[in-house]
This record gives structure tokens, C-alpha cells and sequence, in this order.
């Protein structure tokens, strides 16, 4: 069973909230709220999440500060940043936001459909990573093994290398259709860039399983997936 991405919702009136939920709810992904920076950063601290929609001007913690927040811990420097705001100050204003770390800034009212698939497209890279670290994870552990068989495994290390083989392969199909789609769509630089450190690390993972097979002698440790 496929896990589900979480998304933070962070804006101060439950109005937009709500509005908010009503449109991501069709891409059926856990939406998380959180009605200040000060609550968002409290959930950052338990939860991953694939993509937050920040809204600039809150109470207290605006956006521009929730994000520097955000981007100077470790744990949650690299999720992407949608901001949201209703009111727009110009180009400085804007510059602001991506400065802060922002990988959009959207005005409000926003096309729902246009928030909905730029939301669709981090979370399906957020999803693709995931399954790249499950990957890489079976290879670490097939490497520390050895290549040895545990007592009651019914697998041979040549089946357990085709199938990390045929479960990567299923990953690289779908980061490889997902990269096509970014460039049919001219989307955000970002995303793009994202999609193409996946491809690297892929890249990275493959070499490593293929220096596993019969005859290309053994390998006895992994690139790092981070």
C-alpha cells in the first residue's frame, strides 16, 4: 500500500484553509493545517511533508519568517515553498519571497486548477524519492549481507537482484515520463531541477546494482541517495 505525501496548509483565516483543502483534496494526499508559522514549524518538527503553501501576511511569524525558519534547519531546508499572498507590492516584493527560499509566489484569488497541478508536481517527485530510497535501502541491506541468503529466505541472491533490478527499472520508467512532462509544461526551474537530481541519484543507484551481477565483480558499498 502506497503511503499518501502530506501537504502543510499554513494560513491564519479558516476560510482559506478550507479553500485550500477543496482544492487539493482531488489529488487525495494527507492536508495537514496549521494556522500560524509558530504551529507550522511545531508540525515540520514530527512530520515529513512534500510541498507547503504558506501565506505571507499572517500575525506574529509572517511567511518571509516561517520560511527562513524552514530553511536554515536541516530536516526541512529542501521541501518546496509555495507562498501565497493577497496583496502584491510590485517586483521587490516578489523578490522577497524567493530570496526567503520560495520555489513559487502566487497572488491571490489564484486559478485553482494552475495551484492544483503545480501541487501535483511536487508531490509526484516527493513520491518518486520515497521509492528511490526504498530502493536504495534493499541494495544497502543485499550489500551488507554479502549476497548471503538468510536461513528460510526461498530467494537466491540472483533473484533478489532481479528484483531490486525490476523495482528500480519501474522507478526510472516513471521519473523518466514525469521529466517529459516538466519539459512539455515549461514548469518551474525548480522542479525541474528537482526531477533532475532524481535522475542523478538513479543513475547513481543503477550503477551500483549492476556491479553486482555475475561477472562485473562486487561492490562493497553505495553512493549516497541523499
Amino acid at each position: 500500500m502506497v503511503q499518501k505525501a502530506k501537504i502543510l496548509l499554513v494560513d491564519d483565516r479558516p476560510e482559506n484553509l478550507l479553500a485550500l483543502e477543496a482544492i487539493l483534496s482531488a489529488l487525495d494526499q494527507t492536508l495537514v493545517r496549521a494556522s500560524s508559522g509558530e504551529e507550522a514549524l511545531k508540525a515540520l518538527l514530527t512530520d515529513d511533508f512534500a510541498v507547503i503553501l504558506l501565506d505571507v501576511q499572517m500575525p506574529g511569524m509572517d511567511g518571509f519568517e516561517t520560511a527562513a525558519h524552514i530553511k536554515r534547519r536541516e530536516r526541512t531546508r529542501d521541501i518546496p515553498i509555495i507562498f501565497l499572498t493577497a496583496i502584491n507590492h510590485g517586483p521587490h516584493h516578489t523578490f522577497r519571497g524567493y530570496a526567503a527560499g520560495a520555489v513559487d509566489y502566487i497572488s491571490k484569488p489564484f486559478d485553482p486548477w494552475v495551484l492544483r497541478a503545480k501541487v501535483s508536481v511536487f508531490v509526484e517527485l516527493y513520491m518518486k524519492n520515497c521509492q528511490l530510497r526504498e530502493q536504495a535501502a534493499l541494495l544497502r541491506l543485499q550489500l551488507e549481507g554479502g549476497g548471503k541468503v538468510a536461513a528460510g529466505d526461498a530467494k537466491e541472491p540472483a533473484g533478489l537482484l532481479a528484483e531490486l533490478s525490476a523495482r528500480l527499472a519501474a522507478v526510472e520508467e516513471q521519473a523518466e515520463a514525469l521529466s517529459k512532462q516538466l519539459d512539455d509544461e515549461s514548469a518551474d526551474a525548480a522542479a525541474v531541477a528537482t526531477a533532475a537530481h532524481l535522475e542523478r541519484k538513479l543513475t547513481g543507484l543503477r550503477r551500483a546494482l549492476d556491479a553486482l551481477e555475475p561477472g562485473t565483480g562486487s561492490s562493497t558499498s553505495v553512493p549516497s541517495q541523499n
